[in-house]
């Protein structure tokens, strides 16, 4: 499998790329060709053009959770595929995957609107959907989880902001956050888009969706910023427990968090542009 960053926060130290407060990567694994989120804007579509990546051939776009740092690269896709149908360019319809609750209202607790701005019957008209809590298996290698099972007593225990259900408003506790994990020869990649169902959770369900223990690699955003003194020492505990090869933490995992986590696994730089290979 190979994963190339087309969006975070950070860019690489050595190309003129575009950077925002967002996350988007390309996954390209056999033959499959898979979008996880789509960072804030259209510079997802900008940095691939620079990498001379066509964005036109994807078989999957993954959502990992429904807000708008990840879902706002949604409307320049669909104008991009509009403008190469109109230029009579070829392009495939990807199928889009997440979970049923993605696309609901969200707001924060100024009652802003902080969710996707396109529903989930705008996206009907452009994507084949797949909205599953159930884990989904993209191939016999690669699983999006659907919902993922919160189990310990750390992590994802407030909620950030409020979401719309079915004409009525409730705590977001971002229970539509999810990940894909690729079994490699060497254990699990897991990659993450903020972590709201907490990062241990998330590795945890991993291990018991693909029955595997040993973890290669976890990729994305850890949703370290400023935590509290016994979130981030339960989850160091929890990562020298489980013995991870490698960590890639970015997006909102905050210098310190990765400090503290580069004392437990050994920690690298994440930065658009940035090639992994599996």
């Amino acid at each position: 499998m190979q994963l190339t960053v087309l969006v975070d926060n950070n860019t690489s130290i050595d190309r003129y790329f575009y950077g925002e407060p967002g996350l988007s990567y390309l996954i390209r694994q056999d033959n499959l060709k898979i979008l996880f989120d789509v960072g804030y804007s259209d510079i997802l579509i900008k940095n691939a053009l620079k990498m001379n990546i066509s964005l036109l051939d994807l078989d999957f776009i993954a959502i990992s959770h429904g807000h708008i740092d990840h879902t706002g690269g949604l409307e320049p896709i669909i104008k991009y595929y509009m403008e190469a149908a109109g230029e009579n360019i070829p392009h495939r319809q990807p199928t889009l995957i997440a979970h049923p609750s993605a696309f609901a209202r969200k707001k924060n607790e100024n009652l802003e609107d902080i969710g996707s701005l396109i529903t989930k019957e705008k996206l009907a008209l452009h994507f084949q959907l797949n909205l599953s809590k159930k884990p989904l298996w993209l191939n016999d290698k690669l699983v999006f989880l659907g919902e993922i099972e919160r189990t310990d007593d750390f992590e994802a225990l407030h909620p950030m902001g409020k979401r719309a259900i079915d004409n009525t408003t409730e705590d977001d506790y971002l229970l539509d956050d999810s990940a894909l994990v690729y079994k490699s020869p060497l254990g699990l990649v897991i990659i993450t888009g903020c972590s709201h169902s907490g990062i241990c959770n998330i590795v945890t369900y991993a291990g018991k969706v693909c029955r595997e223990e040993r973890i290669a690699d976890i990729i994305g955003g850890f949703h370290l910023l400023k935590p509290g003194e016994t979130q981030l020492k339960k989850t160091l505990e929890y990562l020298e427990k489980v013995k991870p090869a490698a960590l890639h933490a970015c997006h909102c995992t905050d210098l310190q968090s990765k400090i503290a986590l580069a004392g437990v696994a050994p920690l690298d730089e994440v930065g658009v542009g940035l090639n992994l290979h599996y």
